[in-house]
């Protein structure tokens, strides 16, 4: 098990890792916020759902995930159709205006990164892309309550810094 003073340096690489998501939201598509971008990538990656499945998916309630998908379905990226196994319910699928808008915001993606990372070796960019599955498979669950770690009735160390509350969202590429 890794010591406090590496978990207290990934605390801050977390922090750090900020601006790189704050970059990442420069480049996307003026009207394609951070929630849309999650929505198209996950219909793109998963196929037509429920909207109780992409709100499972994105991790967070109805209501946030509701105007999520206003917002991408008043652009025409999205059809919402009546479930047939359930006619209360609706079928959420891309458009083909909504596979553009994903194609789009890959390319984007893709190139800052390519542009970011250009004196990084495949093997260097394969590895971090492990690790951070690996990371993120570790919280996937994170909505269930864990027993407290015995630790987490000690004091907090003064040097730890306190992370932004954010739900989490996938990445916008596929």
């Amino acid at each position: 098990m890794a010591e406090q003073a590496q978990y207290e340096e990934l605390i801050r690489q977390f922090s750090a890792f900020g601006a790189v998501k704050r970059e990442l939201g420069r480049i996307m598509p003026s009207d394609c916020p951070s929630g849309s971008a999650a929505v198209l990538t996950l219909l793109g990656r998963h196929g037509d759902m429920r909207m109780s499945k992409l709100a499972e998916l994105l991790a967070v309630d109805m209501s946030v995930t509701s105007r999520h998908v206003a917002h991408v379905a008043q652009r025409g990226w999205i059809d919402r159709s009546p479930d047939p196994a359930d006619k209360r319910s609706r079928i959420l699928r891309l458009t083909p205006e909504g596979r553009a808008q994903l194609a789009e915001m890959s390319r984007r993606t893709c190139r800052m990164l390519a542009e970011r990372l250009n004196d990084w070796s495949d093997d260097e960019v394969a590895q971090l892309t492990v690790l951070m599955a690996r990371l993120r498979a570790s919280f996937d669950d994170c909505r269930v309550p864990h027993a407290p770690l015995p630790s987490d009735t000690e004091p907090r160390p003064p040097t730890a810094p306190v992370l932004e509350q954010s739900p989490r969202t996938p990445a916008t590429t596929t």
